[in-house]
């Protein structure tokens, strides 16, 4: 077996930054339609939770069909590339938000605060693990026993 010390290949690196470019496009989106459609009808901290919760749909989308593309093989490789998708995405939240947004520090900060209601900090944890939990579904979808015979081990 080879170990590698890294397990981001330059490969994996660059189908990982194209997968959380789409991301990044899925989340402007998303953030667009929560800013403009579903605030004015409920307000803002209701819409910033709604707006996590379908991120995190999106996300787990985006993981889930690019997965075969993105050929991170080993639950290494896969933890890999959600810990540069985590960093790089709470680089662009900070870059956009204090950048474009005009978001202060606080704001940015109360978006991660579970204690205002804020759940970024739960968005950006499901991104770290969607690119291991992609491929354990679909590791689970390939071989349906596996899943039944997992089922049954836990019922004894």
């Amino acid at each position: 077996m080879n170990h590698h010390r890294f397990s981001l290949t330059l490969p994996l690196a660059l189908r990982a930054l194209a997968l959380l470019a789409l991301i990044i496009v899925a989340e402007v989106v998303n953030g667009t339609v929560r800013t403009l459609v579903i605030a004015p009808l409920v307000g803002d901290f209701t819409a910033r939770q709604i707006g996590t919760v379908t991120g995190c749909i999106l996300i787990g989308l985006i993981a889930w069909f690019g997965s075969p593309w993105l050929k991170a093989a080993s639950p290494r490789a896969q933890w890999a590339v959600g810990v540069l998708w985590l960093m790089l995405m709470m680089g662009f939240e900070v870059a956009f938000g204090r950048l474009l947004a005009g978001a202060s520090w606080e704001q940015l900060a109360a978006d991660y605060n579970l204690a205002q209601g804020g759940l970024l900090g739960l968005g950006m944890l499901w991104l770290l693990c969607a690119p291991r939990l992609a491929a354990v579904v679909r590791q689970w979808q390939a071989s349906p026993g596996a899943v039944k015979n997992h089922n049954q081990r836990r019922q004894r």
